[in-house]
């Protein structure tokens, strides 16, 4: 039989009502004749709870134990998602990372997934079982211990079944009924898309956008697996949410798919360095090692020998780096008079395939934000995406004005 699959978020399995309703959903697909793998997260608020206790009993916990305790939560779902599917005369089973065994790398907290056997659920498959419910966001490591993949692993587990099965479609249910423009929250204009290439997708992910992690669409995009993005609390049809696909799956689409931004951005600035061949790897080999996760980068024209390096990182890193750059220079490997963090300002970013094709698109996000009187800080490009940091209390204005002007309201 065909095999789905079908990822459940921390919201959709919030109470025991809510599991019940996503095991109507699972029924309904294997009345279609869909042998049904499962992934599920953890109900929602447990991985927090899980969290706080390792913390209260031992701040500089062992990694090891973290895992076996976090990721227990997506163990509980597992039991209780299969069971209610038997209540239903759904044969199903639970599964957790070591049975299958989904095999990691050895990083506690943030394991990478190494490969998926499909032998054990098959020969299930085979025997009668219709349902395999699968703990997210864990596996085993090579050592045999429990290992997790880090926040947003169940979407990564999700994926990576349906690559190593061959699935027909990965659905991801969530508390959004699809993939937008842009956040509805910021903007009331902002439309469902009914699809989006991969590329896309993992641009506005990176960028800021919450409805999918980076890892996953990076996981789809490699294996060609289709994503579909739908809403638990609403009714479904065949067509709901958003298809996320191969550029070629789409006939038509606009210059630029969305806006994406991101508050949490820190502009960093190390005034007067020394400019010499390799000082740039330096400087960011220093931030990579602190595990800095640097984004847009400017260096200044030098003048007598003496240059200024900028670039953003996230807000919680900007003491990481700040003690990662006066470290480098107690050492004498980087020379600089200064640091400076601006903590005040915000990532906005246009998103489009279509920019390959068209020229204009830098200058119309310009032109855009200097009529709305919005300095632009500091800008970075890539084949499909134009990003600008701006001050923070102007990133709504930004995002609105951006959504306007590239008329992202109406359908392609």
């Amino acid at each position: 039989m065909p095999v789905l699959v079908m990822k459940f978020g921390g919201t959709s399995v919030a109470t025991l009502d809510r599991i019940r309703r996503a095991a109507k959903r699972v029924g309904v697909e294997v009345a279609k004749g869909y042998d049904v793998i499962v992934i599920v997260s953890a109900m929602s608020g447990k991985t927090n709870e899980l969290v706080g206790w390792v913390n209260e009993t031992s701040p500089l916990y062992d990694a090891r134990e973290y895992d076996a305790v976090v990721s227990s939560g997506e163990n509980v779902t597992a039991g209780l998602m299969a069971l209610t599917l038997q209540e239903m005369d759904v044969p199903a089973r639970s599964w957790q990372g070591w049975q299958v065994p989904l095999k990691t790398t050895s990083a506690h907290g943030a394991a990478r997934i190494q490969e998926i056997p499909t032998g054990n659920i098959t020969a299930k498959f085979s025997e009668g079982m219709r349902v395999a419910v699968v703990a997210g966001f864990q596996g085993v490591s090579p050592e045999g211990r429990i290992t997790t993949l880090g926040r947003g692993g169940s979407d990564t587990t999700a994926v990576a079944f349906a690559a190593a099965f061959g699935a027909e479609r990965c659905d991801i249910y969530t508390d959004v009924d699809g993939v937008y423009t842009t956040d509805p929250r910021v903007e009331a204009k902002a439309r469902k898309l009914d699809k989006i290439a991969f590329e896309e997708m993992l641009e506005l992910a990176s960028l800021g956008a919450k409805v999918l992690q980076t890892r996953s669409v990076e996981l789809a995009m490699r294996y060609n697996v289709r994503l579909r993005v739908l809403s638990s609390f609403e009714e479904q049809s065949d067509n709901a949410g958003t298809l996320v696909c191969a550029e070629e799956d789409i006939m038509e689409s606009k210059v630029v798919a969305g806006v994406a931004f991101s508050r949490d951005e820190a502009k960093m600035t190390l005034v007067s360095v020394a400019d010499r061949p390799g000082i740039a790897a330096t400087i960011f080999t220093a931030l990579s090692e602190a595990g800095v996760n640097v984004d847009m980068i400017v260096q200044n024209i030098a003048e007598e020998g003496r240059t200024d390096m900028t670039w953003s990182c996230p807000t919680d890193q900007v003491t990481r780096a700040e003690k990662a750059m006066a470290e480098a220079k107690a050492e004498g490997v980087i020379n600089f008079h200064d640091i400076i963090a601006d903590t005040d300002v915000a990532k906005v970013s246009v998103v489009g395939i279509g920019m390959r094709s068209h020229t204009g698109v830098a200058a119309k996000m310009f032109k855009c934000l200097s009529d709305e009187g919005i300095n632009i800080r500091v800008i970075t490009t890539s084949e499909i995406k134009i990003s600008v940091l701006i001050d923070r209390k102007y990133m709504e204005l930004a995002v609105q004005a951006l959504h306007d002007a590239f008329e992202l309201d109406k359908a392609a």
